[in-house]
């Protein structure tokens, strides 16, 4: 098993010892059989703790969530919102304006979310670092990320449909959650780039034929 899943003995053992991984089927006093069930747990966990950055608490929290079949898969995507924002969100809390400002903008779009929702503090905080530079983000700087952002989630949501477990799901939950933000900044920069030609061409250097 610790084989296929690609983790270390020790790996499973300790999982094992957390809590986090259920007892395969023993078969003999010195044996247990495990099945792709177990292989998929035990990846899911790694993903949790190695790539969602996530405590042993806050792995059980949203390895409960998956296995319910009474939680709705929107519940099951916040609790591993918050769990991921609580293992990794040092900074100190935005201004009460600000968090106002984004919750105002994301309700423009219809969208429905919690007050709670970390991505709230996340946004306004950045809207704070802004206006330290002077810019104070107008309304369409933010309607244009909202639709970006949007355009992302409904990638994500789809990408989840594919799968076809609880642990597949919430594997790609928290994985995606975390590595989507990378993928978004790296292609907003490769945008960038393209659009600084359109916004501010090249001078044309003296002689220079077009």
């Amino acid at each position: 098993m610790a084989r296929r899943a690609g983790v270390p003995l020790s790996a499973v053992k300790y999982y094992q010892r957390e809590g986090l991984l259920p007892e395969g089927v023993r078969s003999a006093p010195n044996q247990v059989a495990y099945g792709d069930e177990h292989v998929q747990r035990v990846r899911l966990i790694r993903a949790l703790l190695e790539t969602g950055g996530l405590s042993i608490a806050a792995a059980k929290e949203v390895i409960a969530a998956a296995d319910s079949r009474e939680t709705p898969l929107a519940e099951a995507f916040g609790v591993a919102q918050h769990a991921m924002a609580a293992s990794r969100t040092t900074e100190s809390a935005p201004s009460a304006a600000t968090r106002d400002r984004i919750l105002a903008a994301a309700r423009a779009r219809g969208w429905q979310m919690t007050v709670d929702n970390p991505g709230v503090d996340t946004a306004a905080r950045a809207v704070d670092g802004l206006r330290t530079i002077g810019f104070d983000a107008p309304e369409g700087y933010l309607d244009a990320y909202a639709v970006a952002a949007e355009t992302a989630a409904a990638a994500d949501l789809r990408a989840l449909t594919g799968r076809n477990s609880a642990d597949g799901i919430a594997e790609l939950m928290v994985v995606g959650s975390v590595l989507g933000d990378p993928l978004f900044a790296g292609l907003r920069r490769l945008a960038q780039q393209s659009a600084t030609r359109e916004f501010f061409p090249a001078r044309k250097k003296e002689g220079e034929s077009t």
